[in-house]
């Protein structure tokens, strides 16, 4: 195993501290918890916004925290859920009064933890209300999770209910809307190599030279099948068409694209990705509204890609537009 780590042990509290290091003027790290918030939480009269899951997938969650979309993220150790405890915290730094939005993948950790924290936050009279992102469409059941999986679609959610909650606009209004982006958003992805958990100091899972997994979760989850390694165009081919057939898309209508890195893999390899989607797309009649290429979230140094697309309409298109002050996501 060859990482740039001190103790395996510590690399979310180290990696922490390196963060809040970098961003001193806009984040702050509860003491005692691995919560990074805000600095100017709660913001007066506003829903709180808040997700987070295990550590590894980074700039997913912390580096979504800032004006116009998350008001905490919550660090799990690498691969695993936070605890319900930190996910508490979490909630009561954020709530203004005006009650606390969560942004969960669907993974059977996650949402057990978060909604745990939930009925304590609502024990001490704070609402709260949530989402659960289920944007992967390669798989229906994992190892991880009853039903399919949130991965790098989350991203979406958190834009455009981060930016919903900076108009003042209700828990109820945030619920309505986070279903809205959920129900419109389709993801799928592919693996080349495994990665390591450092505290494991072994790769998560095999592939030989010549092989890919097509459908690899996150975490190193089984995908849909391993086979040869295909060109750049059909592996496009297969993932974006995967997402096509699940998705209710006509012509004329508008989508935001994401062409996600897992950690491992050059911009140079994204954009070619990238390229074929908007042929694709553009053959249907598709329409490309706007397109984020680079990594956003990852699976430590997994090399591979996932696709995503969120079709639009105008209110959806107004909320990704909206200015952010996330480190990962600045608008």
């Amino acid at each position: 195993m060859k990482k740039i780590i001190n103790d395996p042990n510590q690399v979310v509290h180290e990696m922490l501290k390196g963060l809040i290091a970098a961003f001193p003027n806009r984040l702050k790290q509860l003491e005692g918890t691995t919560v990074i918030v805000r600095k100017d939480v709660p913001v007066p009269n506003k829903v709180g916004i808040i997700s987070g899951g295990g550590s590894g997938h980074e700039p997913a969650h912390a580096g979504y925290v800032g004006k116009g979309m998350l008001d905490a993220a919550i660090a799990g150790e690498v691969f695993t859920s936070p605890t319900p405890d930190q996910v508490y915290e979490a909630i009561k730094a954020v709530d203004s009064g005006a009650g606390v939005f969560m942004v969960i993948k669907n993974y059977t950790g996650d949402v057990m933890n978060f909604e745990i924290a939930a009925e304590l936050a609502e024990a001490d009279g704070i609402q709260v209300e949530k989402v659960i992102v289920n944007d992967d469409v390669a798989v229906e059941d994992s190892s991880f999770t009853t039903g399919r999986r949130g991965i790098a679609g989350t991203v979406f959610v958190h834009k455009i209910v981060g930016a919903k909650a900076e108009t003042g606009a209700s828990l109820q209004e945030l619920k309505s809307i986070a279903d809205k982006a959920v129900k419109n958003v389709r993801s799928m992805g592919m693996a080349l190599s495994p990665c390591t958990v450092p505290a494991a100091g072994s790769p998560s899972f095999e592939l030989d030279d010549s092989e890919m997994e097509i459908g690899m979760g996150i975490h190193g989850e089984p995908g849909i099948e391993k086979k040869q390694i295909a060109s750049a165009d059909e592996i496009t081919q297969e993932l974006t068409g995967k997402i096509l057939d699940d998705m209710e898309l006509r012509t004329g209508d508008e989508v935001a694209v994401m062409i996600n890195g897992l950690g491992s893999t050059p911009e140079m390899e994204l954009y070619i990705v990238n390229g074929k989607v908007h042929e694709i797309l553009s053959n249907k009649g598709i329409k490309v509204y706007e397109t984020f290429v680079g990594e956003y979230m990852t699976s430590l140094e997994m090399a591979g890609c996932s696709i995503t697309l969120l079709k639009l309409d105008d209110e959806l298109k107004e909320l990704l537009d909206a200015e952010s002050e996330a480190p990962a996501f600045r608008k």
